[in-house]
This record gives structure tokens, C-alpha cells and sequence, in this order.
């Protein structure tokens, strides 16, 4: 949902619509179609929206629930609601059997399309499933419900329980946790489920946060019951025990002081008169925190601070013969030009000065011709900052023909110049300066362990990497590089603190229209800021109409 927040903020555009409020969809199906043979269903449901055409972008997706014909799913889906547009929607529902995301028709069990307009009017739509549009699945359906967020905080909590019961004829409990609230109807809404926790009668479950609307729809009083279950991996799990409580009882806990409650099993309590409990479950700590967003930041003062750095290794061909990466057409144009516009009219923007530094790598500079890994595109050591995005593409123009392209192709030396800037402003210990550091590059990456560790240092610092990929190179180090898949480490095995580097090929745009790279190269940068500054524990520096909580 990230992809329409450059049109949240760009006063210039006319065409860009307004957001007007952020919906979570909650979603349940039941009766699915069972397409395992000796076991049940193991349901996942995929959000789309429609792009255009018939053309389907996933927005968000659900977890899994192994072996489940009536699903209650606890990841709930987040969607940008825009008034004045219609927003197509479509609900997937699928087998996943494998550990592969690759959704193939011969595991969908059935989907639904709609307009979230639709969802947002009816607040709780079911709908049979449908193999394609207008061909009904013949068994399940689908109930999806919506709710606005007006509220930021959220509430987090730490759990953890004593001497469950022992479910497993052979081993202990495999105890999880879910937390319900209670709806207008008096109906139990499932608003978290913990991970499962193997063998164990005294669980720790990971620390988790929920909005505080969805947890208890921001009344403090409001019923919440806690269900402690015993996992089973064909679905059917036993209940160890649960209990009701609210959320300003479960604020009681924190520093020194526990809250506890007895996980009461209904069915012993009525056989035994002897019986106590089956268990304890202590809150170690319930914390409300506010959960602010990338615009919260930006209007808080935050200054985005935009560097790019541009290959001039050999790899890239002879900028004078028309085969090179850096020839410049005769209508003025490259890759290399189009991804400096394309990026560099977004984020000036959201800079105040307008003044980028510039920087070239793997050149022999003038006029003794080293080979430098980080010059100032103007030749200004002193001073490498070019006048908007145009004064970066005259710097390039102007150097281009005084550069001798050479190699190696070294990404750290400009990442750690970035990173000390970006450390410098980290210790002022506000959420006033962001650094984005732009590289495009023909992917042809030499000091692949130095860059992984000058990525790791940078993880804990203010800044974003953006690479480009230009050309038609194997770009597999430079996917590497981009932690969306897993944790980037360095050498040492040392884990990035946070993802930090989005790595695009620009061939995949060559054909799409201009926005779609922006939007695409940018699409992770809000995601990258605030996860920062969540980490530090520091609010935006001026609270827009600052309201006391």
C-alpha cells in the first residue's frame, strides 16, 4: 500500500488522488473445498488490486493455516482507501502445499472480486467463491470485513505461561496463544494468534504488537478473551484453557509488577470439584505505543537527503560507440539519465535545499588519472553538490567525456561516504535527516564482502540504498544484496539490523510507463525510514497539531 504515497504528498500533481483513510480487512472463510487427499486444506488468502486492464498486483496476503476448512485468518490485510477512485479487488483463496509462493491454478480453491467501495458500505460482505468470474467453486465462501484505522497506537505485549496442562499422550503441550475481542453482536473476533511453542508447558511466546483499534477498537474496557491451545498438525487442536480479561486490567503489567491469570479448561472445571487450573499465563509487559507513519516524519520536519553515485566502469562499453550504456542518444537520453530523473523527481520533493552530491565510481579522473571509487561528478571535492536534479545531469554530461571508464567495480568506498553522513546527523538523536543513496550500475560487482559490510554498518544508520541495474548483466549479487528474501549478513555473519537496499533491473521498465520505475525504486523507501526511526524509539520532531494522548 506504499505504492500511492508519493501521490499522498505531491502538491504538484494534479492527477494524483487524495488517500483518504487507511482499511484493514479481516478475513474467515468456511467449507472449502478439500484438495488434499487424506488431509484437509491448508488456506492462505492473496489480496490483488487491479492496476489497469487485466493487469493484478498483489497488495498483501494472510498466513497459512495448515489442515482448515473454516479458516479464521489473524493476519489482517491493509489497503489505502482512495474515495474517488475504484479500487478492484481480488480475494485469492489457496492450497499451499509446498514452501513455494508460485500460486498455481490447481491449488485455488476459489476467489472473489469486488470494489473495496463495496466492502467499505456493507462493513461485512460474504460471498460464495467463484473459480472465474461468474463460474461459481460450488462449496465455500469467503466473509470479509472492514474497518477504518483513525488510531495510531498500538498495544504490545509480552507473554508468557507456567505449568500448562500435558495434552500429548507422548510429549508435553505444543501451547499457542490467541487473543479474541468482542464484537457488537457479542461475536468473538480473533485479533492475534502467537507462533506455536514445540514441547514446552512453560512457553515465552515473541513479543507482538496489534493497532489498538483492531485489539480492542480502542476501549480500554472492552471484553478480550484469551484462548491457550495445544497445536495438533492435523488440525484438530485441543484448548488447554482460557480466560477473559480487558485491555486496562492487562496495562496493570510492566517493571516489577506481573498480572496473572488461571487458564481455566471449561469441561474439567465441571467434572473435578478438586480442579484448580490448567496453568498460569503471566503479561510480562503490555505497553500502548504510537505507531507513527513515513508521513508523520516528513511533515514532523524529517529532510530526505538524496546522493547519487553512477558507474563508470569499463563493463559499461565506450561511451563514444552506441552499443555503450553511457552513449547518449541523439534525443539526449540513456538509461543512466532516465533513472536519474525518473528517481530524482520524486524525492526532490522532499528536500529543501535542492542541492544533491553527485558522485562517479571506477574512473580514471583527470588530471593525473588515479582510478577513484568516489569522485565528485563536478570535480569539486570540496564541494559535490549539483543544483537539482538538472545540475546532476549537466555534471554527468560534462564529465562524461573527461572520464577514462576502468574498474574495479567497488560499491563500498560510496556507501561508507554516505554512512558517515548519515552517522554524523544519527547522533544529533532526532528524526530531522534521512539519507537515500542512489547507485545505477551495470551489476558487474567486485568487492562483494566489503559491500556487505558497509550494508550492515549502514542498517544501523539513517539511509536507504537504491540500486539500478542498467544493461542486460546477470544481476544475481546485486539481488543478493536486497534483503526482501532473508537477512543480509556480512562476512563475519554479522545480520543487517534492518533492510535497507532495493535493487531494481531497469530493463523490467524499459516498456512501462515513467512512473511505474519511481514508484517501484521508491515503493520501500517510507517502509525503510520509519522502521529506522521505530528502531531509535524517536518521534517525528514536530507533532502535526500534537494531541495529547
Amino acid at each position: 500500500s506504499y505504492m500511492n504515497w508519493i501521490s499522498e504528498v505531491d502538491p504538484h500533481s494534479p492527477s494524483m488522488a487524495q488517500c483518504v483513510t487507511k482499511v484493514e480487512l479481516s478475513i474467515s472463510c468456511e467449507n472449502l473445498i478439500d484438495k488434499d487427499v487424506g488431509s484437509k486444506s491448508d488456506p492462505l488468502c492473496v489480496l490483488l488490486q487491479n492496476v489497469g486492464g487485466d493487469q493484478w498486483a498483489e497488495l498483501d496476503r494472510t498466513e497459512k493455516i495448515k489442515n482448515c476448512q473454516k479458516p479464521e485468518f489473524s493476519k489482517k490485510l491493509l489497503i489505502d482507501y482512495y474515495f474517488e477512485k475504484v479500487q478492484k479487488l481480488k480475494f485469492g483463496v489457496y492450497d499451499i502445499d509446498n514452501k513455494s509462493y508460485d500460486l498455481n491454478d490447481d491449488d485455488y480453491l476459489g476467489g472473489v472480486e469486488c470494489t473495496l467501495g463495496q466492502i467499505v458500505s456493507s462493513k461485512t460482505l460474504t460471498r460464495p467463491l467463484e473459480l472465474k468470474k461468474g463460474k461459481p467453486a460450488g462449496k465455500g465462501n469467503i466473509t470479509i470485513s472492514a474497518e477504518e484505522i483513525k488510531d495510531t497506537r498500538v498495544v504490545s505485549l509480552d507473554i508468557e505461561a507456567q505449568n500448562l496442562d500435558k495434552k500429548d499422550f507422548l510429549g508435553k503441550s505444543d501451547p499457542f496463544l490467541e487473543l479474541y475481542k468482542q464484537s457488537e453482536g457479542g461475536k468473538w473476533q480473533l485479533v492475534y494468534r502467537s507462533e506455536v511453542i514445540k514441547n514446552n508447558l512453560n512457553p515465552c511466546w515473541r513479543k507482538f504488537s496489534v493497532p489498538l483499534q483492531t485489539f480492542c477498537g480502542g476501549d480500554f474496557n472492552k471484553p478480550i478473551k484469551v484462548h491457550c491451545t495445544d497445536y495438533d498438525s492435523d488440525g484438530s487442536h485441543d484448548l488447554i484453557g482460557s480466560f477473559e480479561t480487558n485491555l486496562s486490567q492487562l496495562q496493570k503489567a510492566g517493571g516489577s509488577s506481573l498480572v496473572e491469570f488461571e487458564c481455566i479448561h471449561p469441561g474439567k472445571k465441571q467434572k473435578k470439584k478438586s480442579y484448580k487450573n490448567s496453568g498460569i499465563v503471566r503479561i510480562k509487559s503490555c505497553k500502548i505505543e504510537t505507531d507513527y507513519s513515513f508521513l508523520d516524519y516528513i511533515m514532523g520536519g524529517c529532510q530526505i537527503n538524496f546522493t547519487v553515485g553512477i558507474d563508470f566502469t569499463g563493463s559499461n562499453g565506450d561511451p563514444k560507440s552506441p552499443d555503450s550504456l553511457h552513449y547518449i542518444s541523439p534525443n539526449g537520453i540513456n538509461e543512466y539519465l532516465t533513472a536519474i530523473w525518473s528517481v530524482g523527481n520524486v524525492i526532490q520533493d522532499y528536500d529543501t535545499d535542492k542541492l544533491f552530491p553527485a558522485f562517479g565510481f571506477g574512473a580514471q579522473v583527470p588530471p593525473n588519472w588515479q582510478v577513484s571509487h568516489e569522485f565528485a561528478l563536478n570535480f569539486n571535492p570540496n564541494n559535490p553538490y549539483c543544483q537539482g536534479i538538472q545540475g546532476i545531469v549537466d555534471a554527468y554530461r560534462q564529465a562524461l567525456p573527461q572520464l577514462r571508464l576502468y574498474g574495479p567495480t567497488n560499491f563500498s568506498p560510496i556507501i561508507n561516504h554516505v554512512a558517515r553522513f548519515a552517522a554524523q546527523s544519527a547522533q544529533q538523536g532526532t528524526a530531522t535527516q534521512y539519507y537515500v543513496l542512489l547507485i545505477i550500475t551495470d551489476g558487474e560487482i567486485t568487492d562483494l564482502d566489503q559491500t556487505r559490510q558497509a550494508i550492515v554498518n549502514a542498517s544501523k544508520l539513517p539511509m536507504s540504498v537504491i540500486i539500478v541495474g542498467v544493461g542486460n548483466a546477470d544481476f544475481k549479487a546485486m539481488e543478493f544484496l536486497d534483503g526482501d528474501d532473508g537477512v543480509l549478513r556480512s562476512v563475519t555473519g554479522e545480520p543487517a539490523a534492518r533492510d535497507i537496499v532495493q535493487f531494481v533491473p531497469f530493463r523490467q521498465f524499459q516498456k512501462a510507463p515513467r512512473e511505474a520505475l519511481s514508484q517501484t525504486v521508491l515503493a520501500e523507501v517510507p517502509k525503510q525510514l520509519v522502521s529506522y526511526y521505530k528502531m531509535q524509539g524517536w518521534a517525528p520532531v514536530k507533532l502535526p497539531g500534537a494531541k495529547q494522548e
